[in-house]
């Protein structure tokens, strides 16, 4: 009603000064007038000047009025808008509807809540631990790479699997699927800066969009360590050795888990002495990894297009199929640099104590087409999941970047199979509580600043401690400490406090409670 009030209103005033304006212009051109009529003989040029000026005038007040009634001209929106009063009308079902959040991440992707976390942490501390045990250093990259680094093998399914766009610059960049192409361009930046060898770890997020399963997803983290310059198979043993030891630590046996090995240059002999060229090697290798998931049909036509007969691809399947050294060694020629490796790792293994976890596979291959040698792959024993995890040896990485050929190997140890397969077995720990030493609450107001004292003393001495921020009943900061699992409750206030500044101390598990002075809260 207002704004009816408010439109009305205003066009009155618009009229009103309208007529003003047209009365005031009348009056002046009638004297003009008259004055020119008593001059001279040119008055009447000047007379009918004057009338077309009130004409005109006329003219421009009809204008005026007409656009007051919503006929043009510049006007007030207030005037001339016909969805004023829709347009402020209180009525709330003409207000449009909040867009609801879908609370879920991206599909693929995990939210950690602090529970989460905890579990996440506990994983990276007993990778870091590992590493450190085997003198390894820790390094990370960027999340976000050049597209080119992942894109130099066509053909290999990382590729079709890329987080990739253009950014604001118009260059070409993809989250990392992997960190071995990472690692390989930090390398040859420092080009000879670096002392060798290097053993580094890191723990990087990597991102893939692929089908899901159990244990797979579109964002992982990956334990990777990685040893430079040792062209020997004792950078691989080392490799073995610290991944049996992070399994021992976690509570798994040989009995739950076994790691298959092999050597690319088992199929490279093969391929050569069955007539195969070489620049179809590394292509081979990447289908026959995948007839470990899929019947050989699946990859049939794609081995034909490589130029393999039939009869070549039966041959190699069924070498392939080979679970003993010896076995393969028939199939192989009598000075094979494949089985020296392969024999002269397992002889390591067995000085590491680690053969019972060690078993030959042919049919490991790995699926990058990079490795170059000894390639691996952790298994959970019952076939439930997919690899635990794997990794090889990749001397000739730094050749497609356009570098010189380094002796490197290394492995990727993700971290959604492992959480997988802890929990079948029912030995991965539980992160339900905290872990916070003790809780601090001053029971009034006035005794926050005790309250604040107590708290600071115990962080000084290493402890964590969560300070209640507001009042609240004493029955809730137990019930909250109990939650949160922590062992002690501090309590500031009563005659204790008032007469010699001491606290009690509340023990959640066995319920006694006892009087500390503040001055000993830290050595207690």
């Amino acid at each position: 009603m207002k704004n009816c009030i408010g439109v009305k209103e205003a066009m009155i005033a618009l009229f009103t000064t309208t007529i003003s304006t047209s009365r005031c212009i009348t009056r002046t051109s009638a004297f003009r007038s008259t004055s020119l009529l008593s001059s001279s003989s040119t008055s009447r040029t000047n007379l009918s000047i004057q009338k077309n000026s009130i004409t005109a005038t006329q003219q421009q007040q009809t204008h005026l009025f007409s656009s007051a009634s919503g006929g043009g001209g510049r006007v007030s929106n207030a005037v001339t808008d016909k969805e004023i009063l829709s347009k402020s009308s209180n009525d709330k079902s003409k207000k449009q509807k909040k867009v609801q959040l879908d609370t879920n991440p991206p599909k693929g992707t995990r939210d950690f809540f602090p529970e989460d976390m905890r579990v996440r942490n506990w994983l990276f501390d007993t990778w870091r631990d590992v590493a450190k045990t085997y003198g390894f250093s820790e390094y990370d990259a960027p999340v976000l790479e050049s597209e080119s680094l992942y894109t130099r093998k066509a053909g290999e399914e990382v590729t079709q699997q890329l987080y990739n766009f253009k950014d604001k610059g118009d260059r070409k960049v993809a989250l990392r699927p992997e960190m071995t192409p990472s690692l390989a361009r930090m390398v040859m930046s420092k080009k000879n800066g670096l002392p060798l060898p290097l053993k580094w770890f890191s723990i990087p997020q990597c991102w893939r969009y692929e089908r899901m399963t159990r244990g797979r997803r579109r964002e992982h983290y990956q334990w990777n360590m990685d040893i430079w310059g040792i062209q020997g198979i004792q950078a691989e043993a080392e490799l073995l050795s610290a991944m049996v030891t992070f399994f021992k630590k976690v509570g798994l046996s040989s009995e739950d888990v076994g790691i298959k090995v092999n050597s690319r240059l088992v199929i490279t002999e093969i391929l050569g002495s069955l007539g195969v060229p070489e620049d179809k090697f590394a292509a081979t290798c990447v289908l026959i990894d995948k007839l470990e998931k899929v019947p050989l049909e699946a990859v049939r036509d794609d081995l034909t297009e490589l130029g393999l007969t039939e009869e070549i691809v039966i041959q190699l399947t069924t070498i392939l199929t080979s679970k003993s050294i010896d076995s393969i060694r028939e199939s192989l020629p009598p000075d094979s640099e494949a089985a020296s490796q392969l024999e002269s790792l397992m002889e390591l293994a067995a000085s590491y104590g680690i053969s019972d976890w060690i078993e030959f596979d042919a049919s490991v291959v790995r699926g990058l087409a990079y490795y170059t040698g000894i390639v691996f792959e952790a298994f959970d024993r019952t076939g439930t999941l997919r690899a635990i995890a794997g990794g090889g040896r990749y001397d000739k990485l730094l050749e497609t970047f356009g570098g010189e050929a380094t002796p490197a190997a290394g492995f990727g140890f993700g971290d959604a199979v492992i959480m997988e397969l802890l929990k079948d077995k029912g030995i991965l720990p539980s992160f339900e509580k905290s872990g916070f030493d003790a809780v601090v609450f001053a029971m009034s107001e006035d005794l926050y600043g005790g309250a604040l004292r107590a708290a600071i003393l115990l962080r000084e001495a290493g402890k964590s401690v969560d300070v209640i921020l507001e009042p609240k009943k004493t029955k809730w900061v137990f019930k909250h400490a109990d939650r949160i699992g922590v062992r002690h409750v501090i309590l500031v206030g009563g005659d204790e406090w008032a007469d010699n500044e001491q606290v009690s101390v509340k023990d959640m598990e066995g319920g006694g409670q006892i009087k500390v002075p503040i001055a000993e809260l830290s050595a207690w």
